[in-house]
């Protein structure tokens, strides 16, 4: 059979027996194994336990549950609501500085969790209630936190970016540091986007303050620094040639456990084992789609169909433009339907030779995926952060949460444009800080 037909059997198939229900893992584990005992015969199976367990024989792999740990053990304190109160102090006088200090909470609690949808429970329920009582439209207050939520895969450390990092066998260092600038773009496009809706509402309920006094102020940043600095410290110790990323995540996940315990009085040891036991299960789901992932991509190379996909791509006679606007309608659909990591291990087999081919930056590349996946977890039917901020809000409507996303999305675009235009903006950090890539 030719290689690019049943490379197409293969994803309708793909697409069906995920959409069916099962797991992610199991759902590409299924596939795999099936077309490989058609095609090359019961003997193939004899590989499938080397390429499972050999997938997870990364020592970098140990990064993402010390990062889960970390977010985890910050996302069961009350640091998000810290987070947020300080920045109200601080913002209150500006004009719509409620919706600021939300976004600004969410691209700090992103840089400490790596998690979206813990960034948008921790935030939004402080953040959410208050805007309400405040006068914002629901669509703004709801809107805002899935969006800034977001963050939580583009601004380091992410897992998306581990993920893909050992799926590309890129440089994790790098990607971190790549994400930094878009992240930064993305919450200034966020909050000047708010600033504007707030001003042309007139609403002179939003654009009242609070008063603080400077005792207020200060008062509360001994609860939110210590934080800060465990962020510092880590991309101190990654980028200073101190530690590897899978040590400092290691120290990372130690010190933010010490200060829940400390700062937090986190002392039950049930308290404690409920971080251990959710970011167990949340690690153990990665890494089996992960394996799965290594299972699924050896059957499309092992059938030719990789290498095929990529000389047909080769042959077409196509502006590289053009042909990155098609990847990014593919990965933006498939980000309506499946978690990033899912998108991410399936993708990067079939799509990096591609881009590498078309002489696209496989850094850069990283970036305007990951945006991609945070259009999707705003958009339905899945739209994770959408769900989140239903569940934390359920007297507000999917309808009114996914219009007040909107706009937030057409920034995300926006950010995609820009980065097409400047790609320095997510390459020039990374090349200053550890060299130009060769």
């Amino acid at each position: 059979m030719d290689p690019l037909v049943l490379g197409a059997i293969v994803a309708i198939l793909t697409i069906l027996v995920l959409f069916s229900g099962v797991s992610v893992a199991l759902g590409l584990l299924i596939v795999s194994t099936g077309f490989l005992m058609v095609f090359d015969g019961m003997r193939s199976l004899e590989l499938l336990p080397e390429i499972l367990f050999g997938k997870l024989d990364n020592f970098a792999l140990l990064s993402i549950p010390m990062f889960i740990i970390m977010g985890s053990s910050i996302s069961s304190t009350r640091a998000g609501a810290d987070l947020y109160e300080a920045l109200e102090r601080w913002l209150t006088r500006v004009p719509g500085g409620l919706v600021i200090s939300n976004l600004g909470a969410c691209a700090l609690f992103a840089a400490m969790s790596g998690s979206s949808p813990a960034t948008c429970a921790a935030i939004g329920k402080m953040g959410i209630p208050e805007m309400r009582k405040r006068g914002y439209p629901d669509g703004v207050a709801a809107g805002s936190i899935a969006a800034g939520g977001t963050l939580g895969i583009l601004i380091p450390p992410s897992v998306t970016m581990i993920v893909y990092g050992i799926a590309t066998e890129t440089s994790i260092g790098r990607l971190f540091l790549a994400g930094v600038i878009p992240g930064l773009l993305l919450v200034i496009l966020f909050m000047t986007w708010s600033l504007y809706s707030t001003w042309k509402s007139g609403d002179k309920a939003l654009l009242a303050s609070k008063t603080y006094s400077w005792k207020e102020k200060f008062e509360i940043l001994p609860r939110v620094i210590p934080f800060l600095m465990i962020i510092v410290g880590v991309l101190y110790a990654m980028y200073g040639g101190i530690a590897t990323p899978s040590e400092t995540a290691a120290v990372g996940a130690l010190l933010c456990i010490v200060i829940a315990v400390v700062i937090y009085r986190l002392w039950n040891p049930k308290d404690l084992w409920v971080i251990l036991r959710d970011s167990t299960k949340e690690s153990v789901m990665i890494l089996f789609i992960i394996a799965a992932a290594g299972v699924f991509s050896y059957m499309l190379s092992s059938l030719f169909i990789t290498q095929a996909i990529a000389e047909w791509i080769g042959t077409l006679d196509v502006n590289r433009w053009v042909l990155m606007g098609f990847v990014m309608l593919f990965l933006l659909v498939a980000g309506f339907f499946l978690p990033p990591v899912a998108v991410i291990l399936m993708a990067a087999p079939i799509l990096m030779p591609i881009i590498t081919a078309a002489g696209f930056d496989p850094i850069w590349f990283a970036v305007v995926l990951t945006i991609n996946m945070e259009i999707g977890l705003i958009s339905p039917p899945v739209g994770l952060n959408l769900y989140v901020i239903n569940g934390i809000a359920p007297d507000i409507s999917l309808k009114t949460i996914l219009m007040g996303s909107l706009p937030f999305v057409g920034c995300m675009v926006l950010a995609i444009i820009l980065l097409c235009i400047f790609p320095n903006l997510a390459t020039w950090l990374p090349d200053q800080v550890m060299g130009a890539a060769r």
